[in-house]
Formats: C-alpha cells, sequence, structure tokens
C-alpha cells in the first residue's frame, strides 16, 4: 500500500442515525451517533461525539523571557492545574484570534502588539469535536481587566509569571500537564530554536 499523504483530510463518513444524550443551552452536546462504513455493505459502528466550540489559548511572553502563567483549580480532574490564558470559542463566527485577544485582557489585563498562530490542534478527535487555537503574544503592556469580574474557579486564580525555560523543564519533569499549555510551550521553543537555526540570505 501506497504511504498516503502526510496530511489531514477533511472526510465525513455517513452517519445512519443520531442521538442526542445531552444538549444545553450554552454550548455543549453529548450525542450518539450510528456511522456507516463506506465500502464495507451494512457495516455500522456507534461513537459518542461531545461537542465543542473549541478553545484558544495564549503564550504571552515578555520581553526577558517569562511566559505570564495562571494557577487554576479544575474540577473535573480534582487538581491545581498551571496553565495559559485561555477561552472558549463560544460565540459562533468568532474570530479565535478575538477570542484569545479578549481572554489575555480579562484573565491577566494584558494586551500584545504581536500574535502569532503557533497552531490549530482537536483535543481528543476520537470523540470530541473541540479545536484548540494556540497563539504567541509579545509586545505586551498591561491594559487592565476591563471590568471583568472572574468568578466560580477563576475567583480563586493566581496570575504570575516564569522564565520560559523554567516551564518547559517543569513539562519535561512532568509537574505541568495541562495539555494546550504543554503543546503552546513546545511549539514557541520549537519556533525559537528552528528561526535560530534558520540560514542566513
Amino acid at each position: 500500500m501506497d504511504q498516503p499523504p502526510l496530511e489531514d483530510t477533511q472526510a465525513t463518513w455517513p452517519v445512519v442515525s443520531s442521538e442526542d444524550l445531552f444538549r444545553d443551552d450554552w454550548v455543549l452536546a453529548l450525542r450518539r451517533d450510528v456511522v456507516h462504513v463506506p465500502g464495507h455493505g451494512e457495516e455500522t459502528f456507534r461513537r459518542l461525539v461531545l461537542e465543542h466550540p473549541g478553545a484558544a489559548v495564549v503564550l504571552a511572553a515578555d520581553a526577558r523571557g517569562r511566559v505570564c502563567l495562571l494557577r487554576q483549580y479544575r474540577h473535573a480532574a480534582g487538581a491545581w492545574f498551571i496553565e495559559l490564558p485561555a477561552g472558549l470559542c463560544d460565540t459562533e463566527g468568532e474570530d479565535p484570534l478575538v477570542v484569545a485577544q479578549r481572554e489575555l485582557r480579562e484573565e491577566a489585563g494584558l494586551a500584545a502588539e504581536e500574535w502569532t498562530l503557533l497552531g490549530s490542534t482537536y483535543s481528543s478527535p476520537g470523540i470530541t469535536t473541540e479545536r484548540v487555537h494556540l497563539y504567541l503574544a509579545q509586545g505586551l503592556t498591561e491594559v487592565g481587566r476591563g471590568g471583568f469580574e472572574p468568578t466560580h474557579e477563576e475567583a480563586e486564580m493566581q496570575v504570575f509569571w516564569a522564565s520560559l525555560e523554567d516551564v518547559l523543564e517543569a513539562i519535561l519533569d512532568g509537574r505541568v500537564s495541562d495539555g494546550p499549555t504543554v503543546l503552546a510551550v513546545l511549539l514557541t521553543v520549537t519556533r525559537t530554536l528552528s528561526a535560530r537555526g534558520a540560514p542566513r540570505e
């Protein structure tokens, strides 16, 4: 068999039936689909799908090489996590960059002059539609939260700074395990190393 192209490709197998197991008036839904396997007669299989609007995550780095971090409680995992500023893309049609800019202001009181899309990844494509957009923000200024009042878990959230090197070390030795944070840091480090190693024209 020939090697397939080294890229993701969009495809939708036929859905024979779909049943909502849960759907709220916010942004989430859980459904059960019965899917037909193309080219395999009448073969079908069942899959649970968690519908999720996606999220934007911001690695905000200052001129001193420090990263803006959050320490936030996450009930589902039963732990406090070291994370980056982030938020849901819960307004239909809204640019994830706009979400990233808003979350950086609301959670960290910062604005940035330069924005770079590090990448967009699916959290767990076997079960959820969640896609996370990862941004690098530079040229930071303090602007305040613009009247945003944190509630629930965010009310106890701590904002602090650490060097990119220290965050990378914490990831590599397992002290920091939030998926989007890990990805954003590794992509940033890889991009930095690649830029340093690029041949001069």
